[in-house]
């Protein structure tokens, strides 16, 4: 009896398959480059309204200039995984600008500000991409908030879609008195030659990538599908170690240093073979299964690192050393010194929650103690950079009113939350109010309790991890669970353990899930508050919450 082979199943890599589409979204970006969803924006979808949006420019292309319909305010959790996008979508959009570097001048901050004002009922968010994310955009609107941010040298261009999405960058780039390398040459020469490139802007999926110089590794580089880390080489000097393969969501995978140095003369051109690799070889067919962690997974760091250097490079990089674990946090809450003598002084929101208002008074505040830069973090803060020294107390207390703080308590410095079901389709829980509560009465209860280092706590309406959850402290995915009545409510499956090395973890790991553990909204501030004080009883000697969490049995996570 003889067997006949089956043909392997095509997974959409180019390089491998051809470009024949296998769904719908490939399908749709191969009709039309979707950059060019804008021209329709100007000329029709601004004069005739919403309604004249064709289904893939509304759920697809549109995403390609930063814009996504967020979710109709009268459709509950419940109805997340059983409506379709045009059931869930209402007439209004969020808007995110992107910020490579999180960096604004406060020119630049007073123009997001009118924005927020103008045309998105105060809405302003700081999200954990250094982005600013607006909601209630009316689509007549559009061209007009485009015309400001780029008179500006602000812009909304691939801040979602299947692009090089924003590059996260070190908030201290250029300042800090201990930065190895400055990476602002790096991110304004990729931005400069590759952002709104037609050859790059159809890839298998987002392309998120980070860029710092810093010894604290302040852009969660694990996490990112390239990341740039810079380390002094004994040889060459400052450059930086690569990473690839990084990625949360539902599958998540730290990324692996492929153990090669990159000049910075080379760096942007590392960055360029890394992400056409990406498109060419990229797996298309499925959706959840696009990333460059698959590939990565796949190929190992040794292949990616061969068919870098002989197919995208042509030359082979220096092999280089490991960055050493951070001795402080990432996320520059306080005040500190710059090189130049002037201080930078790190604020925290709440949960990066902000308004057109604050970031207009921010911008006032900024100026009046001598400074002109602001920067966003990759942890839902900001920097008010260049700060002369004799006015830094008049800084703190003219931004205190705005909610705004270089002291914050420990829990609301560590504590990041997602948009939630206040306007994200995908979400089945409330976040950031949730997220607040919490901050609230943690901060009384708690209040005296030693813990070390700050507990991170993140918040997520879905199980997507847009805010993180399997590499913080306590990590909350929202989700439904039936009460006592039998009614749903909100509720959150619990992860305990996660971190990077940016937050002094020797290795960087995923948190642990507690099996069967789900803590409503309302239980959850005695939740945290329980398993806080059980670390602080149980906790060895300069133990931190991770190696805790992952020591203990299940039953003390309880």
């Amino acid at each position: 009896m003889t067997s006949t082979a089956r043909e392997p199943r095509s997974n959409g890599q180019w390089a491998v398959d051809g470009h024949t589409p296998l769904n719908h979204n490939e399908e749709f970006k191969a009709v039309d480059d979707p950059l060019t969803v804008r021209q329709r924006v100007e000329q029709v979808y601004a004069t005739e309204g919403f309604d004249a949006i064709g289904a893939d420019d509304l759920h697809g292309r549109l995403r390609w200039w930063g814009l996504y319909t967020q979710r109709r305010q009268d459709i509950d959790g419940s109805r997340t995984a059983s409506l379709g996008p045009d059931e869930l979508s209402d007439r209004y959009f969020m808007m995110r600008v992107r910020l490579d570097g999180g960096a604004v001048t406060t020119d630049q901050l007073r123009t997001l500000a009118g924005i927020s004002t103008d045309y998105a009922r105060n809405t302003a968010d700081i999200s954990d991409r250094q982005n600013i994310q607006y909601h209630w955009i009316e689509i007549e609107q559009v061209p007009a908030i485009w015309e400001r941010l780029e008179a500006a040298g602000m812009k909304t261009t691939e801040a979602c879609g299947d692009t090089p999405r924003v590059i996260l960058g070190s908030p201290v780039a250029g300042i800090a008195a201990d930065e190895i390398i400055d990476p602002t040459p790096t991110i304004d020469e990729i931005v400069d030659r590759f952002i709104g490139d037609p050859e790059l802007a159809n890839l298998p999926r987002k392309f998120k990538s980070a860029i710092t110089g810093h010894p604290s590794l302040d852009v969660v580089h694990e996490i990112n599908d390239i990341s740039l880390v810079g380390v002094l080489h004994p040889e060459l000097g400052a450059g930086y170690d690569l990473w690839v393969g990084g990625g949360l969501s539902v599958a998540p995978r730290l990324a692996e240093r492929l153990g090669a140095f990159v000049r910075a003369d080379q760096a942007a051109e590392v960055w360029y073979g890394v992400i056409r690799i990406f498109r060419d070889y990229g797996y298309r067919r499925l959706r959840n299964k696009a990333r460059l962690k698959f590939l990565l997974a796949d190929w190992g760091p040794m292949k990616f690192r061969e068919i870098l250097e002989t197919e995208y490079l042509g030359y082979r990089l220096a092999d280089g050393p490991a960055p050493a674990v951070p001795g402080e946090p990432g996320d520059h809450v306080g005040v500190h010194t710059q090189k130049d003598g002037l201080s930078y002084v790190g604020l925290a929101p709440t949960v990066g929650r902000v308004s057109g208002e604050i970031l207009a008074a921010l911008a006032d505040a900024a100026e009046a103690a001598g400074s002109h830069r602001v920067r966003f973090t990759p942890h839902q803060k900001l920097l008010v950079l260049d700060v002369e020294p004799n006015r830094v107390d008049a800084l703190l207390a003219a931004v205190a009113p705005l909610g705004l703080t270089a002291n914050p308590s420990p829990f609301r410095r560590s504590t990041m939350a997602c948009t939630g079901i206040e306007y994200c389709k995908l979400a089945f829980v409330e976040t950031k109010q949730a997220a607040a509560e919490v901050i609230t009465q943690l901060e009384t209860r708690l209040a005296g309790v030693e813990l070390g280092r700050p507990i991170s706590l993140h918040v997520n309406g879905c199980p997507n991890s847009c805010c993180r959850i399997q590499i913080a402290d306590i990590g909350l995915k929202g989700q439904l669970m039936k009460g006592a009545d039998g009614t749903e409510e909100f509720a959150y499956q619990v992860h305990l353990g996660g971190g990077l090395a940016s937050v002094h973890r020797d290795d960087a790991g995923l948190g642990r899930t507690v099996r069967g553990l789900k803590v409503t909204a309302t239980d959850l501030p005695d939740y945290v508050e329980r398993v806080t004080r059980a670390f602080v009883a149980g906790r060895e000697a300069d133990e931190s919450f991770a190696d805790w969490s992952h020591r203990v049995d299940e039953e003390a996570l309880r």
